[in-house]
């Protein structure tokens, strides 16, 4: 945990003006939620979830969303509130976020999904929805192994632009080729204008060095199963299944491979701390390469 002197020294050198929204961008485990907690705290406002996993409600522990305690500090939103069977897009999420930005309260917007971000920030390409049929495809083809056949078949200024390593990327990119005959980095070129450009809110974006980062998510995983995050597994067992959208979770399917006999405690552990290990890596990827203009902290405890 960020210490509360830690915490109060950041907010001391940031002095967030309380009329203007905050963002709050970091990799998993930098301590980004509890600096959102004590900016509501001290300035008040609502915190507004940023993650494309924490919006499911069938994991909370193991998506490391806040805890109850935690909730009842300050009002939070698009938290938990989508069915883990229910497929949620960063359009969904932009017209969900639309009438809190016009709401009472200041938003403190945090997470760790760069794409909702860019999306807030920069605009997001108004493309049509992908239809279930083309969907079901594109999940089969990854089930199979085809991400590579997909990546090799998107259109080569697509391909430039994605994470062509991120599975959810490649599908998202080939559904919309698939179904509308067009690129996404075509459709991204027709971007309308953002709904809360960079220059009308205060942004944040932590540093999180690897050599830091990395204990905190070695010991994050122990954690979450001392929080329940097995008890949470084992309540999801029933209707689990790697296709529903809240699958990606990292942790649920081998906590799952764990409850059913496959595999040991430890060795589960040892799978989602290498897994989230990868994440945090792609996620800093992504803030160096399109949120690099954002003024940027380290976490207490990571450098000045």
């Amino acid at each position: 945990m960020v210490s509360e002197a830690g915490l109060a020294d950041r907010l001391a050198r940031l002095a967030p003006d309380p009329e203007r929204p905050v963002l709050i961008a970091g990799p998993t485990a930098s301590g980004k939620s509890a600096l959102a907690l004590e900016i509501a705290a001290r300035q008040g406002g609502v915190i507004v979830n940023a993650d494309a996993i924490q919006v499911f409600s069938d994991w909370r522990v193991l998506t490391a969303r806040p805890s109850l305690e935690e909730e009842a500090q300050a009002p939070h939103r698009l938290y938990g509130h989508i069915p883990g069977a229910q497929a949620y897009s960063v359009g969904e999420w932009l017209r969900d976020l639309a009438p809190i930005l016009g709401g009472a309260e200041r938003p403190i917007i945090v997470g760790g999904t760069g794409l909702y971000f860019t999306a807030l920030t920069e605009g997001l390409a108004e493309i049509p929805a992908t239809p279930p049929e083309i969907r079901a495809e594109a999940m089969a083809r990854l089930a199979a192994g085809a991400l590579a056949a997909m990546v090799a078949e998107l259109d080569p200024e697509t391909r430039a632009r994605i994470d062509t390593m991120n599975p959810m990327r490649v599908q998202r990119a080939w559904e919309v080729l698939r179904a509308t005959g067009r690129g996404l980095a075509d459709w991204q070129d027709e971007t309308p204008a953002p709904m809360l450009p960079l220059e009308r809110c205060q942004p944040i974006l932590f540093d999180a060095p690897k050599d830091w980062l990395t204990p905190r998510i070695e010991s994050r995983f122990d954690k979450m199963i001392r929080e329940g995050a097995l008890i949470e597994a084992r309540a999801n067992l029933a209707t689990w299944s790697p296709d529903l959208p809240s699958a990606k979770a990292i942790g649920a399917a081998e906590l799952m491979a764990h409850l059913r006999g496959e595999i040991s405690l430890g060795e589960a552990a040892h799978r989602a701390t290498v897994l989230t290990r990868q994440f945090a890596k792609r996620q800093r990827s992504w803030f160096r390469a399109r949120m690099r203009d954002w003024p940027q902290i380290a976490p207490a405890g990571a450098g000045a």
